[in-house]
């Protein structure tokens, strides 16, 4: 019999990777979104699903909010395994302890858990703190589980497109910070790999996701330079000047603080680490950050210049 997954966090970059990477496996998939849309839109089809990046077409969507544990049983319902990601923010615990509450109660048989890398009780950051707390009580819920610990995305990089599409330069207060970054396919993959296997495969198993090598911005400059057959430059800026223009473009004060702690954790070599774990569970090594560009070149190039 076909098992049941339940996608949370469906419609961010992680989760929709994985949704992809899940397609035609065989599986059934569920969605869980804050709000699910309806059936009156223009051709009997509100216009919110087209919004959903096509995940109607691929996953049964229903409605469930993390924030509230009495919304979610029904979600639950008949699934067999659960993806647990939970949104950034002082209430991710609380989150993580609603869905593995609806998730026992339901019989759910196994969690696979999105936490972060270096997640611990002494983490020097509060993101990392916060996902230690619920990696901690996923280890203890009853069901199987398996945890993974993704470095930094290399889909972050998109967040850079503009200035680099427009001026060839990017900005990040990363001072000459090496990180050993991933690319989000190859965390869905990994995801994917985990949960079509037999559950007591990775039950109780940490992974820590990396890229294939440690690298620093202007390194990943040059590597999208080569890439894009243009010059790339990476120019380091501090953190008030960075935070400023995240502000500017209304990101949270959370969000912004969050960030700010990574990047100073990441200066100090904090992120200079990469691990095997990828290929172990692939076969085949991660993607690097050149072909992350290559796949990305549209991104990260003026408009008709391709």
């Amino acid at each position: 019999m076909s098992r049941t997954v339940l996608i949370t966090g469906a419609t961010g970059t992680v989760s929709t990777a994985l949704t992809n990477a899940l397609r035609g496996t065989g599986v059934k998939l569920r969605a869980l979104v804050r709000d699910r849309p309806g059936a009156d839109g223009p051709g009997g089809q509100d216009p919110r699903v087209a919004g959903l990046a096509g995940l109607a077409e691929v996953a049964e969507v229903v409605a469930g909010d993390l924030d509230d544990a009495r919304s979610l049983p029904p979600a639950f319902e008949g699934v067999q395994d659960l993806w647990l990601l939970t949104p950034n923010g002082p209430r991710a615990p609380e989150n993580n302890m609603n869905a593995l509450w609806a998730a026992r109660q339901a019989g759910v048989e196994r969690v696979v858990r999105l936490s972060v890398i270096g997640a611990a009780h002494d983490a020097p950051n509060r993101s990392g703190r916060l996902h230690a707390l619920s990696d901690g009580e996923t280890e203890r819920c009853g069901m199987r589980w398996t945890v993974l610990r993704p470095h930094w995305f290399m889909q972050n990089l998109l967040n850079e497109a503009g200035d680099i599409s427009a001026t060839g330069t990017f900005s990040l207060n990363m001072s000459s910070a090496r990180i050993g970054m991933i690319d989000v396919r190859d965390i869905a993959e990994c995801a994917a790999r985990v949960l079509l296997d037999d559950p007591d495969r990775h039950h109780g198993r940490t992974y820590t996701l990396t890229g294939p090598r440690s690298l620093t911005f202007d390194e990943v400059a040059a590597r999208l330079g080569s890439a894009l057959g243009r010059y790339v430059t990476y120019r380091p800026v501090d953190d008030e000047t960075r935070r400023g223009t995240l502000l500017g473009y209304g990101v949270p004060v959370w969000i912004v603080d969050m960030l700010e702690e990574y990047a100073r954790a990441y200066d100090s070599g904090w992120g200079d680490l990469t691990t095997g774990t990828v290929a172990d569970l692939l076969g085949r090594p991660p993607r690097d950050v050149a072909d992350f560009a290559r796949d990305h070149a549209a991104a990260f190039t003026p408009a008709g210049a391709l």
